[in-house]
């Protein structure tokens, strides 16, 4: 960002937003109706597990009528259960007056791209690491909203030795496993 546009907001206090974040009733808040991004049921029972693990860490920015700017997904999976009822129907949010309805969908579209993508080779990284801590592959897929293919794929490992990773905590028998490995 260059010295000039650096000066345009040395006046403004861009923590204000967090500094009032406050509780409504969920069924206050609309979506709008320009967002174009969607996420597939996978992903949003992905964010469920999420803010059950790590609880609610960001809220939701909504405009003074209450429409959404951000936050559609979580927005969505908090009016289903669990979460519905362990929040008791209230959300986190921060309120945005934006001048004009282009700055809504800026910051829509802004807050969804500035979260990025997942690149191959660090989650590769990431996949072998949590393996080599000996976590399971179907503790990997739950917590990561993965599938066991996601997760073989992403360990660089062989086949065989990745089966010896999903059996190694299994108690029961798995004929298909001894058959093969008898040939």
């Amino acid at each position: 960002m260059k010295e000039n546009e650096i000066k345009k907001y040395e006046n403004k206090n861009i923590l204000e937003p967090l500094e009032n974040v406050k509780f409504v009733d969920r069924d206050l808040l609309k979506p709008n109706n320009y967002n174009p991004n969607k996420v597939s049921e996978q992903n949003l029972e992905l964010l469920v597990q999420s803010i059950l693990t790590n609880g609610w860490t960001m809220p939701i920015v909504i405009r003074p009528d209450y429409t959404i700017i951000d936050g559609f997904h979580r927005w969505t999976v908090s009016g289903r259960e669990p979460l519905k009822t362990l929040l008791k129907n209230k959300v986190p949010v921060v309120i945005v007056d934006h001048k004009d309805h282009a700055e809504d969908v800026y910051g829509t579209i802004t807050h969804n791209r500035a979260r990025g993508t997942h690149l191959l080779e660090p989650m590769k990284a990431i996949v072998k690491e949590l393996l080599d801590e000996g976590k399971t592959t179907k503790e990997i897929c739950k917590e990561l909203g993965m599938k066991p293919e996601e997760v073989f794929r992403l360990s660089n490992l062989t086949r065989e030795d990745f089966l010896k990773i999903m059996i190694k905590d299994q108690k029961t028998y798995n004929k298909s496993y001894q058959i093969k490995n008898l040939k």
